[in-house]
């Protein structure tokens, strides 16, 4: 529509209410009216014939009546046909203003449908993981919000408001990442979760006192998505008893070990503690250090032998002769002792070896019959001859080993006497036997200083 047109109009719009449809005027420059079809229904589209500033009229769904402009008005000049026009302009403004209410409230309608799309744009400031960005949504609550911004979150992350919230115009929002932290705290590992960018504030928000305590990362290191694993050993007081003394320490130590080694104490050869070096010291725990002298001792103990009896029918009753000698041995044990801050402890064996193995005794035992008597002997003394011989000792030896028994034969003369083994070890009755047959057959000179004797 170009500048130069207008609209008069001489009725109300009948579409709310009114009595009659728009009448108007012609628009100045043109010289018909406008025709429409049926009265005006709101909400129908303007169909236009042709662009603005053509002469082709508007065609709606809903006519306009529209009456012949009216003609420029002359001057006044007192006289009955100004005075009828004056009236008639006069009249005219009048319906000027009525037609244009309703078109008043038309604009008034799509304004406040303006309103209305307008109210549901809001302004908000979305801050994720510490990054802030201002921008316009239509989202009705925070969840849409971030449905809508692509901003996906887990059962660790933290919202505010809380999902669900509605949303109004200059709203803050925002969202913190939870990070995964493997926390060795004082000892005991577990894993946690936290919104903290920095191990200084993740430690803060689980509340771990940090002051005096051993970090394995720097306190401003950032924290990834990814999380990290984190030793912490927070401050303790550890008593320390040592040669006499206590000595009190605060340490962020590891173990047992160290927070002796920071009260000053040393540690030498066997020396140990009252608990593990090598546990966590806790607070207010007193560890006493022990200290150790160790040395060895060394005890020998004999092996009894055993004795092996066997029979020997070359023997008579009542004879035994020892084979084989027994020999005792020897067993070998080694014990670990030593004393404890000066107190002697019960040794505690360590190995026992036989460094000697015990040798049996083999003895013959005879079960040949004994003969009663040597013919032509029984008148001797041969108690005299014994004890001017031995002293009457049926084991007795010689100094020099050669001659042994009552009558003191040697080995061969008694094996040919048909003796066995050694003739001290024989029984007294088979050596006075022996003897008579010694007698028989060389007569007392067999005994050459005692062999008067046997006559009494």
């Amino acid at each position: 529509m170009s500048s130069g047109t207008q609209f008069e109009t001489t009725a109300v719009f009948g579409g709310y209410g009114y009595d009659a449809p728009y009448e108007h005027t012609v628009p100045y420059g043109h010289f018909a009216p406008y025709e429409h079809a049926a009265p005006y229904e709101y909400g129908a589209l303007y169909e236009h014939a042709a662009p603005y500033g053509h002469t082709e009229p508007y065609r709606h769904s809903a006519p306009y009546e529209h009456t012949v402009p009216c003609a420029p008005r002359a001057p006044g000049d007192g006289s009955r046909a100004g005075n009828r026009r004056r009236a008639r302009e006069s009249g005219r403004a009048d319906g000027t203003l009525s037609r244009l209410l309703p078109r008043a409230l038309v604009v008034a309608f799509l304004a406040g449908g303006t309103s209305a799309f307008v109210a549901k744009d809001k302004a908000v400031e979305l801050t994720v993981d510490g990054t802030p960005r201002t921008l316009h949504t239509f989202a009705d609550d925070v969840t849409e919000l971030l449905a809508e911004e692509g901003v996906e979150v887990g059962a660790h992350d933290v919202i505010v408001p809380a999902p669900g919230t509605p949303l109004t115009t200059g709203e803050d929002v925002a969202v913190r990442y939870g990070r995964p932290v493997l926390l060795t705290l004082d000892g005991h590992r577990r894993q946690v979760w936290t919104t903290a960018e920095t191990v200084e504030g993740a430690l803060r928000q689980l509340g771990v006192r940090t002051e005096g305590a051993y970090l394995s990362t720097g306190g401003s290191r950032r924290i990834g998505r990814a999380g990290l694993a984190l030793v912490v050993r927070t401050e303790r007081v550890v008593t320390v008893m040592a040669d006499g003394r206590a000595r009190t320490v605060r340490t962020n130590a590891a173990t047992v070990a160290e927070a002796v080694e920071e009260a000053g104490v040393t540690l030498r050869g066997e020396d140990t503690t009252s608990v593990p070096g090598t546990g966590f010291p806790r607070d207010g725990q007193t560890v006493t250090v022990l200290r150790i002298t160790g040395s060895q001792e060394v005890h020998e103990d004999p092996i009894p032998f055993d004795a092996r009896r066997t029979e020997d029918s070359s023997l008579y009753r009542g004879t035994e002769v020892v084979q084989q000698a027994g020999r005792p041995g020897l067993r070998r044990t080694t014990y670990a002792v030593r004393t404890v801050n000066g107190v002697r402890e019960k040794p505690r064996r360590l190995r026992t070896e036989v460094v000697r193995e015990a040798r049996p005794q083999i003895v013959r035992v005879g079960t040949r019959a004994r003969p009663t008597s040597v013919e032509g002997t029984g008148h001797l003394n041969w108690q005299a001859l014994a004890a001017c011989e031995s002293g009457g000792r049926p084991g007795a030896v010689d100094p020099s080993g050669t001659y042994g028994g009552l009558y003191q034969f040697d080995a061969p003369t008694w094996h040919g006497l048909g003796g066995a083994g050694r003739p001290e070890d024989a029984p007294p009755a088979e050596q006075t036997y022996r003897a008579k047959k010694l007698y028989v057959r060389s007569g007392a000179a067999a005994w050459p200083h005692c062999g008067a004797r046997l006559r009494g």
